[in-house]
């Protein structure tokens, strides 16, 4: 899509009617439109506002749309940046700018001082570095332990308690976006009894 949105014509998705009439002079045919897919589409009344926002901004359509259906699916929400010491691994993500860190007493989190909050997958994007990464992983391997190869840091992991999200380091985050930190400990030397009794720990990686 170029840097403008289409400001008129039918709305995606309608119908249109075709052209002249059928033998034997029948009322004009209905033709259906193929399923809706990405493309141009009716800002109707909004095309001024679209138009000029795109503008103050320097935005392209698909800029403008992705950081405004960021701002409506996101709601309540701010984007944190971050990534590890030398810079090779950088990420976002969406949470709350009061964060719930949790600080496990297990072998590998003791050893590396592995405090960290929970995401979803859906609110986390790796923005450079993939190639730059490394994985750990231990005893059940269900944990994976990534880490930057060059400056050693793990930023972010996929933890054991939560495989269809994401563990975040809230010390890798860039400065200002972080309001509060409440930390909980959680007893990681008997992990199975201490997730298996928390209440919210598992809902934490649900969108």
């Amino acid at each position: 899509m170029g840097r403008h949105c289409r400001q008129g014509g039918a709305a995606a998705g309608g119908t249109r009617r075709a052209r002249g009439r059928s033998a034997g002079g029948s009322s004009p045919r209905v033709k259906a439109e193929p399923p809706w897919s990405p493309g141009p589409f009716d800002l109707g009344a909004q095309s001024g506002r679209w138009a000029a926002f795109q503008k103050r901004h320097g935005l392209s359509c698909e800029e403008a749309a992705r950081l405004l259906l960021d701002a409506y699916e996101h709601r309540g929400l701010v984007k944190h940046t971050g990534g590890c010491h030398c810079g090779a691994v950088r990420f976002e993500v969406w949470a709350s700018p009061h964060l719930h860190v949790f600080n496990c007493n297990c072998s590998i989190c003791t050893k590396k001082q592995n405090r960290h909050f929970i995401v979803p997958a859906s609110r986390f994007k790796l923005l450079q570095g993939a190639d730059n990464l490394t994985t750990y992983t231990f005893n059940t391997h269900r944990a994976q332990h990534t880490f930057c190869k060059t400056c050693g840091v793990q930023s972010f992991y996929t933890p054991r308690s939560n495989p269809d999200g994401y563990g975040i380091a809230p010390h890798c985050l860039d400065d200002g976006t972080v309001q509060t930190i409440v930390t909980e400990d959680i007893n990681g030397k008997e992990w199975e009894k201490a997730v298996g009794e928390h209440k919210t720990i598992r809902d934490m990686s649900k969108p």
